[in-house]
């Protein structure tokens, strides 16, 4: 069975720190390109960050560059979001999504952790 768990949500005070991951079970996680996008109330979900199967490159949205770090685990089967300075703003769900890297049309989503930075 195919899955994708987040966890390591929660609330946090603005300019916190979070660290999320996303466990991958019934693939191989190490042939897909994996992804965290966030989805605010009254938005759409949008892409946060991004790895290659290698972890040889990485991406990010602007509005989270230098602050957020996306790895990808040794065991080859999770990813992590290691997120710092946040904001108000960054409350969101976080999803994990990982797509095979040899088709866009193979991809699977997690059902996400909720972040919210709020005083």
């Amino acid at each position: 069975q195919v899955q994708l768990v987040e966890s390591g949500g929660g609330l946090v005070q603005p300019g916190g720190s979070l660290r999320l991951s996303c466990a991958a079970s019934g693939f191989t996680f190490s042939t897909y390109v994996a992804s965290w996008y966030r989805q605010a109330p009254g938005k759409e979900r949008e892409l946060v960050a991004t790895i290659t199967p290698t972890a040889g490159s990485t991406d990010y949205a602007d509005s989270v560059k230098g602050r957020f770090t996306i790895s990808r685990g040794n065991d080859k089967k999770s990813v992590y979001l290691q997120m710092n300075s946040l904001k108000p703003e960054d409350t969101a769900v976080y999803y994990c999504h990982a797509r095979w890297i040899g088709s866009t049309s193979i991809y699977y989503w997690g059902k996400g952790t909720l972040v919210t930075v709020s005083s």
